[in-house]
């Protein structure tokens, strides 16, 4: 099932045969690396390395019998490479080549990431700046709060989407790491000159020092940042399932034609991306808790990890570029109602104008807990009576011997409430 979902594009970056292939290129900037030390015949170097290649279907044979997959490999090469396979492998430890080569895999399929993410920003720039003046009332709790913009909305999920984007990036500076320090880190067998020219070859840093593993802190903290990345997308198709509520009606998500809501009523139109971006978020963070907890090995390693991250590191890739996918049609395709917009700000009958009184009224000598009594006696009155709130105030003796009906109507002035809308918009927007 997941393969209908997957971009090929990171599928094949998790695939068996990918994942050979960056083996087989971290071993031969290794055998490159022992010629210049004088260990290993130039000539022997480039007959290795033009005679090197695998079978899968092969290496998945031999597994079967050694139990044990870079045996495996090594074998398959040096069946088909002959004799000067035998400088494959040279004074390396199954974790130099796996996890080197994981660190080439982490770093690609973030920069595929880092490309959606990329676009996503976009569509929410776009879509932003069309509405950056349509009005919709804001929630707090649920409730009606105070009115704001479709764009402030949008402006504060790029901004989000923005320091997501920063977190990948940084963590793939910290993943952008190889050794080949050998079984316990002390480059027993190899200098560490080896290790720094095989890294620069790769486009790698050297770990500082390693245990037979690189620590998994870095893995974590590369996993912390997508899934971080995906409660982001939670969030934001969180917003648009609660706004396409029928009570609310303000966004939906796009519908195709043809396309078909419930297999009972034909009437629906239900938001199952954003509900299947909701649902994906909790696989990511679940990875995260188990990225977290291969950090902790015995000793100089163990393999306890190494089942977790066959899943977690493919798995959480794809899902996270599924929804970054998913998300870009979403924002892209949306439709927005002002109209339905300004029928629910207007539904409480002017009392989300009732911050802007209380403060009028402190600006004019009453204090805090005085007009704060005033305001909310007909803040109440218009809930329980489905009064005008704005008529309630111009009613009452106790406000307007303070303020004049003209100042009463400004307090209801909505281009007033929205007067720092293009500010907001410069902060978020000038500073990409």
């Amino acid at each position: 099932m997941i393969e209908r979902y997957t971009n090929p594009e990171m599928g094949r970056l998790w695939s068996d045969q990918k994942r050979y292939e960056t083996w087989l290129e971290v071993e031969l900037a290794s055998v490159d690396a022992l010629v210049n030390e004088g260990i290993v015949p130039a000539d022997e170097a480039r007959e290795l390395r033009a005679k090197a290649g695998f079978s899968v279907d092969r290496i998945n044979e031999i597994e079967k019998v050694t139990q044990h997959d870079v045996i495996a490999f090594t074998t398959s090469v040096a069946e088909i490479a002959g004799p000067c396979a035998r400088w494959l492998h040279f004074g390396l430890t199954s974790s130099d080549v796996i996890d080197t080569a994981q660190a080439l895999q982490m770093r690609d399929a973030c920069d595929l990431i880092l490309r959606l993410v990329d676009g996503l920003l976009a569509a929410v720039q776009t879509r932003a700046e069309e509405h950056r003046r349509t009005p919709m009332i804001g929630r707090t709790h649920g409730v009606h709060a105070e009115p704001m913009t479709v764009g402030v909305k949008l402006a504060l999920w790029y901004a989000e989407l923005v320091r997501d984007r920063d977190r990948i990036v940084r963590a793939r500076q910290v993943i952008s790491v190889g050794k080949l320090s050998g079984a316990v880190g002390t480059f027993a067998h190899l200098p560490p000159s080896v290790e720094e020219s095989v890294c620069r070859r790769l486009g790698l840093e050297p770990a500082p020092v390693a245990s037979q593993v690189i620590q998994r802190d870095r893995h974590a903290e590369l996993m912390a940042a997508l899934a971080i990345t995906a409660s982001t997308l939670e969030k934001m198709a969180l917003e648009i399932r609660g706004l396409q509520k029928t009570e609310i009606g303000e966004i939906e998500e796009p519908f195709a034609k043809g396309q078909k809501g419930s297999s009972a009523m034909p009437h629906k139109r239900n938001p199952i991306g954003c509900e299947q971006i909701v649902g994906m978020a909790r696989l990511m963070r679940g990875n995260l808790v188990a990225a977290m907890e291969n950090n902790a090995l015995w000793h100089e390693r163990d393999i306890s990890h190494s089942s977790v991250e066959r899943v977690i590191l493919p798995d959480t890739f794809i899902g996270v570029d599924h929804m970054l996918r998913r998300m870009t049609r979403i924002v892209a395709g949306m439709v927005v109602y002002p109209q339905r917009m300004l029928e629910n700000l207007n539904r409480s009958r002017g009392v989300v104008f009732s911050g802007t009184v209380l403060l009028e009224l402190a600006r004019r000598g009453v204090s805090r807990e005085q007009a704060y009594e005033w305001v909310q006696r007909n803040a109440m009155r218009s809930f329980h009576e489905a009064a005008d709130f704005k008529g309630l105030l111009l009613a009452d003796a106790d406000v307007t011997k303070v303020l004049p009906p003209a100042e009463i109507e400004r307090a209801f002035d909505l281009d007033e409430q929205l007067r720092h809308v293009d500010h907001i918009f410069n902060r978020v927007f000038s500073r990409t």
